[in-house]
């Protein structure tokens, strides 16, 4: 990237790029293990130029060095970073994109240097897991609630009807019988991109999640039942052109204590290929949006894919709506990212040396509100078009710029790239808008859906940091 090779990429001046490693546990160094997770790719690949040995101490090293467990945009992006060179199979790093197996088996056994920066929190799952999200907002709404009254904690009815299947199955059979006929969505908690996941009306239909019933001791023996939410479904989306869609929106956190939160200009809506229809909802390629769904389907079209940049739709919805209604949906999408992460945020192990970059899946329904349907820790970050492929590096190259391995931000900065500092210890506010509230949300530093000038910026904010260097 010109900006940041305009900048000098390698000032890690003053520390040393030590290595994470496992104390006196073999084969257990975060620099092993096929880079970064079981079965994973572009760890190892060929090509880096071999390092110097370590500088003396108290000298920074000439590089950064990376391990990455992923091929296409992530590894393209720390490749082409100037500076950056990916270590070999047994060297140390400084720096890791791995995935979440790889934390499981290793995190917990990493020495890591000061300086050294790792993709994902320990305990990530607090807030990527379905039914542990679900959990987490109830008892975040019950607290704003004590502490702050009603009006507060209904900030938080952001997220439908949830139950855990099969330990909360009778809560849900009483919920279920106030509604006859009402649509219910079943997702397993630990899968993406749509597996497993089907709707349904009737309680035969999950049967194999009864506690105390359906199946023979022997069964229970034998299978032990995968865990899953129940969802009320949203029967009125919001639909364009007949078409049900969701919204891809990135999410950095790079600190939790204190709660440190970037908002990215750009996302997607992601459409289904069939018009949407309450009449069959056996039908995936109607009621699911993924990616992975919708591509196998016989019309699906990979020029043209099923996405919308978030900027299309944001002006189609205020030609639509109005500036002001569109506004105040946006207000809301804020309050959803917000008060997600502060529920989850006495429970994430909060370490220096971790950074997230979460993707929010957001459902808007007839009347302009925003449900938030799950977070995920592990977006994915593969390109289905050339559109979708410069997004997810400029997504990246931003990303590492925040995470500033070569520390060459103040720390005060509101905006760098395509990124908006939203949460810093408390809300930041909007140039020129200080204490406005938007349908009662606070009016933000977020421009989710707006002009994206991530080059300009970038240009004037490294020109503008040499200067104070050199000055």
């Amino acid at each position: 990237m010109a900006t940041a090779a305009a900048c000098g990429a390698c000032a890690m001046a003053g520390r040393r790029a030590a290595a994470p490693r496992a104390p006196k546990k073999p084969k257990q160094r975060p620099a092993e293990r096929g880079g970064a997770g079981p079965g994973s790719t572009g760890g190892s690949a060929p090509g880096a130029a071999p390092l110097p040995p370590p500088a003396p101490s108290g000298r920074p090293r000439p590089c950064v060095r990376f391990k990455c467990g992923f091929t296409g945009p992530v590894l393209d992006v720390l490749s082409s970073r100037p500076g950056w060179q990916q270590a070999k199979d047994e060297e140390e790093w400084d720096f890791l994109w791995c995935d979440v197996s790889w934390l499981r088996e290793n995190f917990d056994h990493a020495y890591m240097e000061e300086h050294v920066r790792i993709c994902h929190f320990r305990n990530h799952y607090e807030l990527s897991r379905k039914n542990y999200l679900v959990k987490n907002l109830k008892r975040f709404r019950k607290q704003l609630e004590r502490e702050a009254g009603k009006l507060e904690a209904a900030k938080c009815d952001f997220f439908p009807k949830t139950f855990e299947m099969p330990s909360e199955y009778h809560l849900f059979v009483e919920e279920f019988h106030k509604k006859p006929g009402t649509t219910w969505i079943m997702k397993p908690v630990g899968r993406s991109q749509g597996k497993g996941i089907f709707l349904f009306r009737k309680l035969k239909d999950i049967i194999d999640w009864k506690k105390d019933g359906g199946r023979t001791e022997e069964q229970k023996d034998e299978t032990q039942i995968e865990t899953y939410v129940a969802q009320q479904y949203i029967e009125n989306p919001y639909l364009i052109g007949g078409r049900k869609f969701d919204l891809r929106v990135y999410v950095l956190v790079t600190s939790y204590i204190p709660l440190k939160a970037w908002l990215y200009r750009d996302g997607f809506a992601r459409f289904s290929n069939t018009r949407f229809t309450l009449n069959s909802i056996d039908d995936h390629y109607v009621h699911l949006t993924n990616v992975a769904v919708q591509k196998t389907a016989r019309d699906y079209d990979p020029e043209k894919g099923c996405k919308w940049m978030i900027q299309q739709l944001r002006q189609y919805l205020t030609a639509k709506h109005g500036a002001g209604s569109v506004e105040v949906l946006f207000a809301d999408m804020d309050n959803i990212f917000i008060k997600s992460l502060q529920s989850v945020q006495k429970v994430i192990i909060s370490d220096k040396h971790c950074f997230e970059l979460y993707g929010y899946d957001i459902l808007i329904d007839r009347n302009l509100k925003p449900w938030l349907l799950e977070v995920n820790a592990s977006p994915s970050l593969i390109a289905s078009s050339q559109e979708d492929y410069e997004l997810k590096c400029h997504l990246l190259k931003d990303t590492l710029h925040i995470v500033d391995m070569e520390g060459r931000l103040t720390g005060k900065e509101k905006r760098v790239g395509g990124f908006d500092l939203i949460w810093n210890d408390g809300p930041v506010s909007r140039e020129g808008n200080l204490g406005t509230l938007v349908n009662g949300n606070f009016m933000a530093n977020t421009h989710l859906g707006c002009y994206n000038d991530r080059k300009q910026q970038l240009k004037q904010l490294f020109r503008t940091l040499s200067a104070q260097q050199t000055a």
